[in-house]
C-alpha cells in the first residue's frame, strides 16, 4: 500500500489509487490498455513516477518557501515535453508545485554567448528575394518561388511593372527586395538551457530521495518484468 518514500518515509498508495481511478472513468478511457495486462502496469508504473515527482517538488518548495499558486494546468508545446521527458512533463502540467520548483532551479539559467552564435552559424539563412506584385484586385509581396510557375516565368521574361497572363493568373512585378532572415534565437534557447538544467537536477534529487517500492519500478528500468519492446 505504498506509492514509495520520500526521504525514508513512506507515501501512501491512495493517490495513486485515485489518479488511475480518474484516469479509467475519464474522456480518454477508451484509449488506456486492458486492466491487468502488461501495458496497464507500466501504466501504473508511470502514474507513480508522476506522482513521487510532484511530491518531491512539493517537499522542494516547502523547503524553500516558493510561492505555489493554485492554477489551473499548463500546457508544453511538443519540444518542450520531449526535451522534458513524458513523466516530467506530466509532472509540470499537472503540478503548480513542479513549476514553482522548475523556476526556482533554472531562474539564474541563461545561454552564454558562445551557444547563441554557435546556433546562428547551424541555422543561417541566405538572404532571400521577395517580389512586389500588382494584382488586379491589389497588390502582394511574395516570394518567387510560392507562386505559381507559369506565373513566375512569365514575370521574369517581362520588363518591371509589365502586366502578365499565365492561365487564370495575372500579375505585374513591381520591384524586387531582398529579405534576410533575422530571428532572435536568445529566448528559445534560454528555455531549452532551463529544461536541460531542470531535468538534471530532478534526476540528482529523484536519485538521492525516492526510493521505488517493488511493482512500482520505473517503467524504462530494465529489471523489472514488463519493460520490454514489441515490434
Amino acid at each position: 500500500m505504498t506509492l514509495g518514500l520520500l526521504d525514508g518515509k513512506p507515501l501512501p498508495r491512495t493517490a495513486l489509487d485515485r489518479r488511475l481511478a480518474a484516469l479509467r472513468t475519464g474522456p480518454r478511457s477508451t484509449a488506456l490498455p486492458q486492466p491487468g495486462s502488461s501495458e496497464d502496469r507500466q501504466l501504473t508504473r508511470w502514474v507513480a513516477q508522476v506522482l513521487l515527482t510532484e511530491a518531491l517538488c512539493e517537499a522542494v518548495a516547502a523547503e524553500r518557501d516558493l510561492p505555489v499558486r493554485s492554477t489551473g494546468p499548463a500546457r508544453l508545446d511538443q519540444q518542450a515535453a520531449v526535451e522534458l521527458g513524458s513523466i516530467t512533463a506530466a509532472a509540470y502540467e499537472g503540478s503548480p508545485a513542479v513549476r514553482a520548483v522548475y523556476a526556482s532551479v533554472t531562474a539564474d539559467v541563461e545561454p552564454s554567448a558562445a551557444d547563441i552564435a554557435h546556433y546562428r552559424t547551424l541555422t543561417a539563412r541566405p538572404p532571400s528575394a521577395v517580389w512586389h506584385l500588382a494584382l488586379p484586385d491589389g497588390e502582394l509581396d511574395a516570394d518567387p518561388d510560392t507562386l505559381p510557375t507559369a506565373l513566375a516565368e512569365a514575370l521574369r521574361e517581362a520588363p518591371p511593372g509589365t502586366w502578365v497572363t499565365a492561365g487564370p493568373w495575372r500579375a505585374a512585378l513591381r520591384s524586387t527586395h531582398t529579405v534576410t532572415p533575422a530571428h532572435d534565437p536568445t529566448a528559445d534557447l534560454a528555455e531549452a538551457a532551463r529544461r536541460a538544467t531542470f531535468v538534471r537536477w530532478l534526476d540528482r534529487e529523484r536519485a538521492r530521495r525516492l526510493t521505488l517500492v517493488e511493482g512500482l519500478e520505473h517503467p524504462g528500468d530494465p529489471a523489472q518484468p514488463d519493460n520490454h519492446h514489441r515490434h
